[in-house]
């Protein structure tokens, strides 16, 4: 099988495709509240053109696809063009990023569209907070959605809580949630991918250990299947579940780092942290190019940074929620 190498001895084969950059939470650390300029809708990739994007990429060595938004399910026919990326071939792993308002519907008919795994964003178990960092979300509804992925089987169920000191750093309730259900909790390090929000809420990997311990021993425990930066789970003793730390700043993860990503408006981004991004729409409009397609892959491979850089970073480059985590 044809590999994708970088400058740095890197293997390139995850790629992480933006569908949409709507969403129907407006949590603060993900984009502010007003201000926001959303990609014109013609301009958005068609489900074809993510697919034909897709395969090529799966051709030159991409093994490992996650679809997010935005989020991912308030796009109209997401099942449709899940169930066919989900029969790529070649294709080893597909997965889904969500907010999980949705799943209580969804989770059924994606399961039967051939998606396995999922990682649903939820940054409190308590309503309050959970209402004020989303601006309004309803965590019951969250919480419901990740009961029905577990009941219809999804495995592994990871929840992504990022971390905003002073807001939801009382990481207890997700300590208990996991002696209740087997879902994997990744405590993930505040990321300001732009200033909007500031650095007062930063809370480090280290005080996140240093929270989790009082709760009891930790011990490693055999990693749930993905691809993504948590590389060592722990359990507490008598828990269904476990817990990771995602350290993107305090201790980045660069030199392992596997992916590319696809925006909703198709600009191949090379690095999280980084604006430069490579145009790919010509390779897809009119009609798909697989030959260009893939030498637009080969040059982004070339050209990813050997690692992030939060310096510099432009108040008016693109959102969380526009380049899809």
């Amino acid at each position: 099988m044809a590999q994708l190498i970088d400058r740095y001895g890197r293997k390139i084969d995850y790629l992480r495709i933006s569908i949409i950059d709507r969403c129907d939470l407006r949590c603060i650390y993900c984009r502010p509240e007003e201000g926001v300029k959303l990609i014109p809708r013609e301009k958005i990739l068609s489900y074809e053109e993510f697919e034909a994007f897709s395969r090529a990429a799966v051709q030159v060595g991409i093994s490992k696809i996650r679809i997010t938004g935005g989020e991912p399910l308030i796009r109209r026919d997401v099942l449709g063009f899940i169930r066919n990326m989900a029969e790529i071939p070649g294709l080893k792993d597909l997965s889904l990023t969500t907010n999980g308002l949705p799943l209580t519907d969804y989770a059924q008919d994606l399961f039967d569209a051939g998606l396995r795994r999922i990682n649903i964003g939820i940054n409190s178990l308590d309503s309050d907070i959970f209402r004020y960092i989303t601006r309004g979300g309803d965590v019951s509804c969250v919480v419901a959605g990740i009961k029905k992925a577990l009941e219809v089987g999804f495995s592994p169920v990871k929840l992504n809580v990022v971390v905003l000191k002073g807001i939801n750093d009382d990481l207890s309730p997700f300590a208990r949630f996991i002696h209740e259900y087997p879902v994997h909790v990744r405590f993930i390090e505040y990321m300001p991918i732009t200033n909007h929000l500031g650095e007062k809420y930063n809370f480090a990997c280290s005080e996140m250990g240093q929270r989790l311990r009082k709760f009891g021993k930790l011990v490693e425990v055999d990693s749930p299947l993905g691809f993504g930066p948590a590389k060592k789970y722990y359990r507490f003793k008598g828990a269904l579940g476990s817990i990771s730390l995602i350290c993107a700043i305090s201790n980045h993860f660069c030199p392992e780092c596997n992916r590319l990503r696809l925006t909703a408006d198709g600009r191949l981004r090379l690095c999280l942290f980084s604006d430069e991004e490579i145009d790919v729409v010509p390779a897809l409009r009119p009609e798909p190019d697989s030959t260009r397609i893939a030498e637009l892959i080969a040059e982004g491979v070339r050209k990813k940074p050997k690692e992030h850089t939060l310096t510099g970073r432009d108040d008016n480059g693109r959102m969380m929620s526009q380049i899809g985590g």
